[in-house]
């Protein structure tokens, strides 16, 4: 009988010859995607389905709209994932301008909707809303990854330092910019990452990005310095229990949930802190019910999803042979685990309330629209990967017969 010391070496050596296969970083990202929209589903009905009774005298009504941009999500997933790569190039200057355009029109007053603070959404027939900052992280992405790739020869000589800057940071600067007019500092944050992470990728030099993260640095002090409720929320962070029935009320409820679940969690559906008293329970804060419900365990899951899915962004970008298939991959890369990690930071008390959503299982259709877009790019870029198309190609051709 063999040991559990002499089945380790087995069980690695069976893990690497499965990550070394072609199709590995394909399958993985689509796997985790798929588990974690799935998941979301049922974590928004759980977590919803109190606040959509009190208000549509509807148990499923939040989670059928939900369900809605999922659908959407799916076919946009798979326009991405098998439209060609020069074509999604030739596309990206114009879905920025349409983006920035749309962003534009919600200062627009009389046309903008304010909500929650921000004025950053746009109406819709049937009662719907348009997020277009949710679709600008994707169009940063791709408008940068199309310049760099175009760049590869000038960002290897000595003088690269301006290819690299110009004119991605200041645009992708604007951008974030006007996403600032729109009080939406959590949305802007996510862009700066990206084009700092990007800008780290194609090797800017240490003091050109030491400058960029200190003007980003004096940028969030000086925009959260001249917001009273910025204020009063890094306040809170600092010390919830000083406001417990204002600024902290939030941030005390969210450890309340994940307190009361324990390991394993006090089962799906039981949530006693989505009955009212967590805000945004479905929302920003649905990692909070996660918590409650599934307890240690079940959160330590996404976790696990999250980071399988950053591990497949980074291996693709590592293994791919086309450049704009690697700078894409960095970039979603960058902007969902940043994105995942300042969510559940503030779901944990480790990072301020500001109101930005868990991809893949927050409530929002522009949010769920644009990830899932992102996820069948992303898988695009996968099969750039040597042998990838062509191990695709031959596990159809049994299926067909």
């Amino acid at each position: 009988m063999t040991t559990a010391a002499e089945r380790r070496p087995a069980l690695v050596e069976a893990a690497r010859r499965t990550l070394d296969r072609p199709l590995a970083s394909y399958q993985l990202v689509l796997g985790t995607g798929a588990l974690l929209v799935g998941l979301g589903l049922v974590m928004v009905l759980s977590a919803s389905s109190v606040l959509a009774y009190r208000t549509y005298d509807n148990s499923y009504a939040i989670v059928m709209r939900q369900g809605l941009f999922a659908t959407l999500g799916l076919v946009g997933a798979v326009v991405a994932a098998k439209m060609p790569l020069h074509v999604v190039k030739r596309l990206s200057g114009l879905a920025l301008v349409g983006v920035v355009a749309l962003i534009g029109l919600t200062l627009v007053p009389g046309i903008g909707v304010e909500v929650g603070g921000n004025r950053n959404w746009l109406p819709l027939p049937g009662g719907f809303q348009l997020q277009p900052s949710e679709f600008a992280k994707l169009a940063l992405v791709i408008w940068i990854a199309t310049i760099y790739a175009g760049r590869q020869k000038r960002l290897r000589s000595k003088r690269s330092t301006r290819a690299m800057m110009l004119p991605v940071v200041p645009i992708a600067g604007g951008v974030a910019l006007l996403i600032v007019a729109q009080k939406d500092l959590g949305t802007a944050l996510v862009l700066f990452s990206i084009l700092a992470g990007l800008l780290w990728s194609v090797g800017l030099p240490g003091r050109h990005l030491a400058a960029v993260f200190t003007a980003l640095g004096v940028g969030l002090v000086f925009f959260v310095a001249t917001a009273p409720h910025r204020v009063s929320r890094m306040l809170s962070f600092l010390n919830p229990m000083a406001d417990p029935e204002q600024a902290g009320y939030q941030s005390i409820h969210s450890m309340m949930a994940l307190a009361t679940g324990g390991f394993w969690g006090v089962g799906l559906g039981g949530s006693r802190q989505k009955w009212g008293s967590l805000p945004n329970a479905h929302t920003d804060f649905v990692m909070s019910v996660v918590g409650e419900e599934l307890g240690l365990f079940g959160s330590f899951v996404v976790l696990a999803l999250f980071v399988l899915l950053a591990v497949a962004g980074i291996r693709i970008a590592m293994r791919t042979t086309d450049p704009f298939a690697h700078y894409v991959a960095i970039g979603i890369t960058i902007w969902l685990s940043v994105q995942a990690i300042i969510n559940i930071g503030m779901v944990l008390g480790l990072l301020p309330v500001i109101g930005i959503p868990l991809p893949f299982m927050s409530y929002g259709g522009s949010s769920l629209l644009v990830t899932m877009v992102a996820l069948g790019l992303l898988a695009n870029c996968a099969l750039t990967e040597p042998g990838a198309r062509r191990a695709l190609a031959a596990g159809r051709r049994p299926r067909r017969r």
